[in-house]
């Protein structure tokens, strides 16, 4: 694996404009910023950047709709630091604000993805946003995987970094890539095709796997168990080898909901018009055993359909692993939510920002944002 360029490998900050890409996509309701976890993580390294006195121009994405705006984020962030909003992503307000940015300052652009040309990576946008610095730090390993100008295009055209959140979440995801034994891997949630090569590469790597959430009605539709009206992928595992896997563990009860109610019951008495929607209390009691014997424990995904209240799965889990005394890492929006919701933050050795990068890096061991880091330190050094 590469060591990347960090924040800390660079000293003279002083007065510099640093373009900082901040994982900035948080809840937002009515206005008001729901849960503060990504902002938190990337406060380290504005404080870091602010301290050292350079002026830091801001920028990420929010939502998933282009008129989503970052003002919430900035309300947040006002409380910590001297920021400035610019309302917009580029235009006359954004460069005279930032002609009259101060050291020690921070300017926070609007919603990157308010541009179509974002997502498309286009090089114009990617030039037009390095053009307001002098140095790129990256500190949005949430965003790590997409091939966005934001995150891969402005490494072309200016030094660039890594920052504490990111060399963090890649130090730790690293690690968690040579498991200390016993192993156990969790994976929930749903998305089957892109977690299946996942499944392939850790069943030779950790000891059991535990597959949960609408990801393991694709194995009970396949061992010929009726699913129901539960949530399933394209994919046939029927002849698959995973099936009678030794170390794939499956749930033994399931919550179902259908005319008549929510019911838990043993997953081969699923009927036609019902819905598979968590995992039931007899698997979190079964897998306390490889939990709680684990050195190391990795988790994606939440066990149930966890938008519409389905959360007791994942809840019972989460009180479970954080009484392991295990090495635990956990990421995924709605994972992290529950552990958050519980207070229970402390009790895992790692929290990831990332949902998809998290899952991304693992089956890869990289991401664009890393190869556009490293190809960024082999043009700055060659």
């Amino acid at each position: 694996m590469h060591s990347i360029s960090k924040l800390t490998d660079y000293s003279d900050w002083e007065g510099k404009y640093v373009i900082v890409r901040g994982g900035l996509n948080v809840p937002v309701v009515d206005g008001l910023v729901t849960n503060q976890f990504r902002i938190k993580r990337l406060a380290p390294t504005l404080k870091y950047l602010t301290e050292a006195k350079a002026r830091v121009i801001l920028i990420g994405h929010i939502g998933r709709q282009s008129n989503e705006t970052l003002k919430p984020v900035y309300d947040v962030l006002s409380k910590d630091f001297d920021v400035i909003f610019a309302g917009e992503l580029l235009g006359e307000q954004t460069t005279k604000l930032r002609d009259q940015l101060k050291p020690g300052q921070i300017l926070l652009l609007e919603n990157v993805r308010s541009d179509d040309r974002e997502k498309t990576n286009d090089t114009t946008l990617a030039h037009d946003l390095a053009a307001l610095g002098e140095i790129y730090v990256d500190d949005a390993f949430a965003a790590a995987h997409r091939a966005h100008a934001s995150v891969v295009g402005i490494p072309k055209y200016l030094p660039s970094y890594a920052g504490l959140n990111f060399i963090n979440e890649y130090n730790e995801l690293s690690e968690v890539m040579e498991p200390s034994h016993p192993s156990l891997f969790i994976l929930g949630g749903a998305k089957f095709d892109t977690k299946m090569p996942l499944v392939n590469k850790y069943l030779n790597i950790y000891d059991q796997l535990f597959v949960g959430g609408a990801f393991a009605n694709d194995f009970f539709k396949a061992q010929g168990l009726s699913v129901g009206t539960s949530l399933v992928s394209e994919l046939d595992l029927t002849d698959s080898p995973l099936l009678n896997h030794p170390k794939i563990i499956l749930p033994v009860d399931v919550v179902v909901k259908g005319p008549q109610g929510t019911r838990t019951i043993t997953p081969n008495k699923v009927t036609d018009d019902e819905s598979i929607l968590d995992i039931g209390p007899e698997t979190v009691s079964k897998l306390s055993v490889p939990v709680l014997a684990a050195k190391t424990i990795l988790w994606n995904g939440p066990m149930g359909n966890y938008e519409n209240g389905f959360t007791a799965g994942t809840t019972e889990l989460a009180k479970l692993v954080a009484k392991a005394d295990a090495k635990s890492l956990v990421g995924g929006g709605d994972t992290v939510a529950t552990i958050e919701t519980l207070n229970l933050s402390d009790q895992f050795s790692f929290i990831s920002t990332g949902g998809g990068a998290m899952l991304t890096f693992l089956e890869h061991g990289t991401l664009p944002a890393i190869d556009a880091l490293n190809e960024n330190q082999a043009t700055t050094k060659g």
